[in-house]
């Protein structure tokens, strides 16, 4: 019986280590194939992680769905889904817009039509004619205790011992170290395994080397994979840009066509209108016009070598941005200033709203027609120190400015006035430029003109046409200095008030020069040739209106006779006179209150107490400076509204009590400044009543005086 149940206990254990040793070879089994998954997972996935397809492919295969398959259409890689029927997902809320022919426009970028992507892990989206669809991966529920999400995965695996292989370093040599303790499995047998153990070992040994050789030869075959996928990715693009300019080139071609077959659809319907009403009730009118309407819909068939649209489908025109101002120019509420910018040419402008434009300092030579078709609201253009020819300006270059009121010229290349300036222009200069002539019609059109300046030009009474200012019925401002002018202009509107003719030639005033001026108010004659002789008695006589007259820098020997009889303001500086005739302003009504003498050769001799008769009750400024008077004039106390005298710089030695100050009517006196610097004068030797009517003895100048 003890036999028996000995027998009994040993089958048992040989069974049960039996067992033992199967459920070990089976676990060790079980280890080596996952050791080989999870390395050969880790690889794939190291090596395809920073490539976008690979982890579309790698994603999919996580949740099992359709691989997604690479094919070329029109020469350019696209990558796209063989079927949808999986795709769970509906149209995502990721920040997208729908695109034009189909693309998709995500975050700035344009994705075309059956583009895929991965915005983030676990996600992918397609563009599906315009629209982002994406779907989200749906991952396995995981029955172990401890999960882990590898990298470049979006799916929670199960975490124990043996995943720490993932996570373990290559080995820098070509096998691993089999003694190395931080293996998670050893490679030596344990004293409990036996041969069995040393066998694992090196069949597991073996297993790695093979596996890190394949990765290596695996990595190197990706390398050069991702190398030609990225050279084809580039030639595809490339050849996909020179696609789309074609296609935006003939867009525009087809445009434009439109447009002409537009226009040519409009002058035949309205000949075909004028016919229609020439010829009503013909029948033959009535088969024309259906041959024309035939031919026009012909035009609109497709044709096999132009696309074009039917005219019931325009091509929306895109709206054409001009370019940007040059980087010197600024633009301040309705003006566009570029003052010394270097332009050669007048920048494109498409602003309806601008009214100043500001050019002056440039290198502009030329004014096409077009120069100013998108700004026809301009009212002042300013192109002053350019290089604009007469040639360079086009005939039409102005004519469409309705609202212009001001024109600057000055500083450039003009041999003749502009051509069809706009009739509402009020202001023209053309100073210092190389003005040939004027002819009858250059200014005919300008009936609003109020300002014109010509000056430093070669303008003459020979090149200036007499009937050349006769249509200027506004002009009142009138400028021709620095010409070559021998005489006063024939033709002077009777509109103009202010004539400026300094710095020309003249030598005559006649009769004639300003018998319909009698609005004339200002004449400036100064650095010309005129003699007193040589001024005619009724030249301006009679003038109601003329208050100034600047004579100064001439040759004049003594104050002309016969001036006007309404004038203020006599301006005779830097000439030769040497006397001022007696009663010369006595039949000035109200009388000369300025009058300039500085810089002429009077003595006292030249000075008679009658030479300003007319004039004391009305004389506010009397300049003599710089003269060759030895004593002040007799007459000065006389001038009861006199406030400014100046006598420096002459030869003056003492200052007599009575000849400046009446010492009985000095309340009366006006006298605020006197100088009489630079003279002889001793001023200790001054009687204190000299000055007693100046009311302050600041304004009187003594010093400095010259040495005898």
């Amino acid at each position: 019986m003890q036999a028996v149940g000995l027998l009994y206990f040993l089958l048992l254990t040989s069974l049960c280590f039996d067992l033992a040793q199967n459920e070990r070879n089976e676990m060790s089994a079980r280890q080596r194939r996952r050791l080989h998954i999870r390395r050969f997972r880790k690889g794939s996935s190291s090596n395809h992680r920073s490539n976008r397809q690979s982890r579309i492919e790698h994603t999919t295969r996580t949740t099992e769905a359709p691989r997604l398959p690479l094919v070329n259409v029109d020469d350019s890689i696209v990558e796209i889904y063989d079927s949808l029927v999986d795709l769970r997902g509906g149209e995502s809320s990721y920040n997208v817009l729908p695109g034009k022919k189909g693309h998709c426009s995500v975050n700035g970028m344009i994705m075309y039509n059956k583009a895929v992507w991965s915005p983030k892990p676990c996600l992918i989206c397609l563009c599906s004619n315009g629209n982002v669809v994406c779907d989200e991966t749906i991952c396995h529920p995981q029955t172990c205790p401890r999960t882990m999400i590898p990298d470049g995965e979006c799916c929670p695996v199960c975490s124990d011992s043996h995943s720490l292989l993932d996570d373990k370093p290559e080995f820098s040599g070509d096998s691993p170290d089999p003694n190395d303790p931080s293996d998670p499995l050893p490679l030596q047998p344990s004293p409990n395994q036996g041969g069995e153990g040393q066998s694992l070992g090196r069949e597991e040994l073996r297993f790695k080397e093979e596996e890190i050789h394949k990765r290596k030869e695996e990595q190197k075959k990706n390398t050069e994979e991702e190398r030609l996928k990225g050279v084809q990715l580039e030639d595809a693009e490339a050849k996909a840009e020179e696609k789309r300019k074609l296609y935006e080139e003939e867009e525009r071609r087809i445009e434009e066509e439109e447009l002409k077959r537009r226009k040519q659809e409009e002058e035949n319907e309205k000949n075909l209108n004028e016919e229609r009403l020439l010829n009503e009730g013909d029948e033959e009118g009535e088969e024309d016009e259906e041959d024309e309407e035939e031919e026009e819909e012909e035009e609109d068939v497709l044709r096999g070598d132009v696309f074009r649209m039917p005219s019931r489908f325009p091509i929306p025109v895109p709206p054409i941005e001009a370019p940007p101002l040059p980087s010197a120019c600024s633009i301040s509420d309705n003006t566009v200033s570029c003052i010394n910018a270097k332009l050669t040419q007048i920048p494109p402008i498409t602003d309806p709203e601008l009214t100043n434009l500001e050019l002056v300092g440039n290198a502009i030579t030329s004014i096409p027609d077009e120069a100013f078709n998108g700004i026809l609201n301009l009212e002042r253009i300013d192109f002053s120190k350019n290089n604009i020819s007469s040639s360079g300006i086009g005939p039409q270059a102005f004519k469409l400015l309705k609202k212009l009121k001001r024109l600057y010229l000055d500083g450039n290349n003009l041999l003749q006035i502009p051509p069809d300036l706009p009739s509402e222009l009020e202001e023209l200069k053309v100073n210092e430029n190389n003005l040939q002539a004027i002819d009858e019609d250059s200014l005919s059109e300008l009936k609003n003109l109020v300002t014109l300046e010509m000056e430093g030009n070669q303008l003459s009474e020979a090149n200036v046409n007499p009937l050349a200012f006769i249509s200027l019925k506004s002009l009142s401002y009138l400028r021709l200095g620095r010409n070559k002018f021998r005489t006063i202009p024939q033709g002077l509107p009777a509109s103009i008030e202010e004539l400026y003719l300094e710095n020309n030639q003249i030598e005559e005033i006649t009769e004639l020069c300003f018998n319909h001026t009698r609005n004339i108010n200002v004449i400036v004659l100064r650095n010309n040739k005129i003699d007193e002789s040589r001024i005619a008695p009724l030249a301006w006589i009679n003038q109601e209106n003329l208050e100034s007259i600047d004579l100064s820098y001439n040759k004049l020997y003594h104050v002309p006779s016969y001036l006007p009889k309404s004038l203020l303001h006599l301006v005779l500086i830097g000439n030769q006179i040497e006397r001022i005739p007696g009663y010369v302003f006595g039949h000035m009504e109200p009388g000369l209150e300025y009058l300039y003498l500085s810089f002429n050769k009077l003595n006292n001799d030249g000075v008679d107490p009658v030479s300003f008769f007319g004039a004391y009750h009305s004389l506010r400024e009397f300049f003599l400076d710089h003269n060759d008077l030895k004593t002040i004039p007799f007459g000065i106390p006389e001038m009861k509204a006199l406030h400014f005298l100046r006598l420096n710089d002459n030869k003056i030695r003492s200052v007599p009590p009575e000849r400046i100050c009446n010492s009985e009517d000095d309340g009366d006196s006006s006298l605020e400044h006197l100088h009489l610097e630079n003279n002889y004068i001793n001023t200790r030797e001054i009687s204190p009543y000299a000055f007693s009517c100046i009311r302050s003895y600041s304004s009187i100048v003594l010093k400095p005086q010259k040495i005898k």
